[in-house]
């Protein structure tokens, strides 16, 4: 997915001369359902013809061996080459070309055009399409709603009641006033008073939306994707990749004005790490990982992390969950401090289990919060809300049954479709159930779960 929108760049350059056919093996067991690829398909705006390769024949037959890869197959059926990993996308676009003029040297670029019947143009969208992440704060009576495939954010009351649209609708990365302000795929959201901090995904940015003067301006992030890995430097320069997450932490009285200095952290799941932006100089930096992909606990910058999602913080420590190793770690906000693992083993071991510490399973969890003396998540693609006790680590599924599906109720009878982020607001909890397109709100005392009108 980190891929798809330089590809995109790529289609629209050689519609009439290169043909795309994604080919789907899915790693997680949730992945491998055809309803579930067809969502991804709805989600990712993907408009050439995906295979779901389910059983990994494709992937066998063709010698592949990690995601993503592509494989150039000339129009006469001959392999040309393979490359494995994220790409570089004027380096490929060169290659491409030069393949395109020699075999239409040779008389045998077909360029009738191609139509396909896409997914996108059976749907009928309801308020929201497809909402990642949300952030409820109980003493404003206020719910942000990042509404990510329409590509805004919905300001609401937590009854529901929409109060303003931030952005215009289309995908971009545009400052400004809330109409005119554009977005890409927004997920993360951290609120200080009438200040909002955005992770803006697909922009590979950091917005602040000032919800009293409603305007919109770009912290960090050149909106495109960082060619290599970073040390960072000042936020409008320096390029970051896919931020999914953030959290707003006072870090003590020590601005150059006095002003006690604010960090926001950031699950930074396309560079595999955590990363912090100082909010008075400017400055953004990584703060845990190495930015290679796995599960190594230690000190914060020889630990592996892989692709983490969701992020919480409660004055001191991290708390994140690392989709790709369906794990739940934590962070120490000192530099010298360690990243340790609450839940998870490996870049290939998930599942369903509720139990202490390292016995429970979790199958790709991306949002967090913390309320109480408990870590809730949202385990994402078993479709199901769990809690973690700190103290003991006890892990307890609150809400869910596991099936895909859209039913309120109680909660253990309730029903999600990947919810993704949550947030607890007093005795309520708000969770972005994405591919319902709908907010549900789980009552923490009664175990009750309903779902909220919102109608931008």
């Amino acid at each position: 997915m980190h891929a798809f929108p330089q590809l995109r760049k790529l289609e629209d350059k050689y519609r009439n001369e290169m043909a795309v056919v994604g080919v789907h093996s899915a790693k997680f067991t949730q992945e491998k359902a055809v309803d579930n690829v067809r969502q991804a398909v709805l989600r990712y705006d993907i408009g050439h013809p995906v295979v779901n390769d389910s059983d990994f024949d494709v992937w066998r037959r063709w010698g592949v061996r990690a995601w993503p890869t592509f494989m150039f197959v000339g129009p006469d059926g001959t392999v040309l080459g393979k490359h494995e990993g994220e790409f570089d996308v004027d380096a490929l676009d060169g290659a491409i070309a030069n393949i395109i003029a020699d075999f239409d040297g040779r008389g045998l670029i077909d360029r009738t055009p191609l139509h396909f019947e896409l997914e996108r143009d059976k749907m009928a969208y309801g308020p929201l399409s497809f909402p990642g992440k949300l952030l409820g704060h109980e003493p404003s009576n206020t719910l942000v709603i990042a509404d990510s495939n329409h590509h805004r954010l919905v300001i609401a009351g937590l009854g529901g009641e929409v109060r303003a649209v931030v952005g215009s609708g289309e995908p971009g990365l545009a400052d400004g006033e809330f109409g005119s302000a554009k977005f890409n795929d927004p997920q993360g959201l951290a609120l200080d008073g009438d200040i909002l901090y955005v992770a803006d995904t697909k922009n590979h940015a950091i917005r602040r939306v000032d919800l009293t003067d409603r305007s919109v301006e770009t912290l960090a992030g050149t909106g495109e994707p960082a060619p290599t890995f970073s040390r960072g430097g000042l936020g409008r320069t320096t390029p970051i990749k896919s931020p999914w997450d953030v959290t707003l932490v006072p870090d003590g009285p020590d601005g150059p004005d006095g002003r006690d200095r604010e960090v926001l952290y950031i699950a930074m799941a396309g560079f595999h790490q955590l990363w912090r932006l100082d909010l008075i100089s400017g400055h953004i930096e990584p703060h845990a990982g190495t930015g290679q992909e796995n599960i190594v606990d230690g000190l914060l910058d020889t630990a592996q992390l892989a692709q983490p999602s969701g992020i919480v913080s409660d004055g001191s420590k991290l708390y994140f969950a690392d989709s790709e190793t369906s794990a739940i770690r934590t962070a120490d906000m000192d530099p010298k401090g360690v990243v340790s693992t609450i839940v998870g083993e490996d870049l290939f071991t998930f599942g369903d289990v509720d139990g202490t510490g390292t016995s429970a399973r979790f199958q790709h969890p991306i949002g967090v919060d913390l309320a109480g003396g408990f870590l809730y998540l949202t385990d994402t693609y078993n479709n199901k809300v769990k809690r973690i006790e700190l103290v003991t680590g006890q892990v307890t599924t609150l809400f869910g049954t596991g099936e895909p599906g859209l039913r309120d109720g109680d909660g253990l009878q309730a029903m999600f479709a990947e919810p993704g982020g949550l947030s607890v607001a007093g005795n309520r909890m708000f969770i972005a159930d994405t591919n319902n397109h709908a907010i549900r709100v789980a009552d923490l005392v009664s175990g009750v779960v309903s779902t909220l009108s919102v109608k931008p």
